[in-house]
């Protein structure tokens, strides 16, 4: 018999002790399944407003994990360091799960399965809907990966480092929203700003680019050497298409021949689908950005200072 798979929930906080009751309590009420709800860690990335109270009240029920603030990439990195699940699932602490997350990832577990991403219900600050229908995922919240193989991923700064997994073709989309991704003005990236969220993506695609092209030296055991060149011309590839996104939201539309050129070399080298840079060039030419910004619901107040410990690309 199989032995079910153990999975680790991992919060991660940075003043968000508003939201934290709901995240933790959330991982407490899962829907019992063909798995094992292996631990609870919360991860109190140096918080100064009530996520400590909080997080007392679920002392023997969660471990916490407190600290001075050394921000998202850190905090992601230990969720995987400090955790012993076989699986781990992140969560950002302004989210939570439905009760069905790990109940229905559990199901998706099969084979050489490495990867498991859901989508999600986009919600405003106060938890009421702010996008009618359901959304792609793909973000922190949306996950449930196998910890040994992201282990030979670290050091990370963002989950789209965990997506090489589902490029290597160990990875699955389940078109079932699992989580509720709250949007608010104190999400660390800046989508209020055309541009900005795109930069940022392109920087982590690039930085994991070549921790792609770094690790054909000794590959690891999901991926061969000519596979790991492959997807690192790819995550090239995106960082330019981010880039030309980012031009045409700021009405730049002179920068971006040079990163079409790129994505399109990428794209080549890459043996990829040509899809992605149409939408690219396309973009370029009409001056449309090929998706709407999010807009930022910034009824709850208070300041405006950006959280550490949530990327929101």
């Amino acid at each position: 018999m199989t032995t079910p798979p153990r999975i680790s929930c991992v919060i991660l906080c940075h003043n968000y002790g508003r939201y934290l009751d709901r995240a933790i309590t959330s991982c407490l009420d899962q829907e019992p399944g063909d798995y094992l709800l292996h631990e609870i860690v919360v991860i109190d990335d140096g918080s100064t407003d009530e996520t400590e109270e909080v997080c007392r009240r679920y002392q023997g029920r969660a471990r916490i994990v407190r600290r001075d603030s050394r921000g998202f990439g850190p905090s992601l990195t230990d969720a995987f360091l400090l955790s012993d699940g076989d699986w781990v699932a992140p969560l950002d602490a302004d989210d939570w799960f439905h009760p069905a997350k790990l109940r229905t990832c559990a199901e998706a577990i099969t084979g050489d399965r490495l990867y498991i991403e859901h989508w999600e219900y986009v919600v405003d600050a106060a938890g009421q809907p702010l996008v009618a229908d359901p959304h792609p995922g793909g973000n922190t919240s949306t996950l449930l990966v196998h910890r040994e193989a992201v282990l030979t991923l670290l050091p990370v700064t963002n989950e789209i480092f965990f997506h090489a997994l589902r490029q290597a073709g160990h990875g699955c989309v389940l078109p079932v929203p699992l989580v509720h991704y709250r949007v608010h003005a104190h999400n660390m990236t800046d989508r209020r700003t055309p541009g900005v969220s795109q930069h940022y993506r392109a920087d982590v695609c690039t930085e994991l680019a070549h921790r792609l092209s770094t690790m054909t030296a000794a590959p690891p055991a999901w991926a061969t050497a000519t596979v790991l060149r492959r997807m690192s011309r790819r995550f090239h590839a995106q960082a330019a298409g981010h880039r030309v996104e980012a031009h045409v939201q700021t009405g730049d539309r002179h920068g971006c021949p040079r990163p079409l050129a790129a994505m399109l070399i990428g794209t080549i080298r890459s043996c990829g689908p040509p899809g992605p840079w149409l939408r690219a060039l396309a973009s370029a030419v009409t001056g449309h950005p090929q998706a709407p910004l999010r807009e930022v619901d910034t009824s709850a107040g208070g300041n405006t200072e950006s959280d550490q410990s949530n990327t929101r690309p």
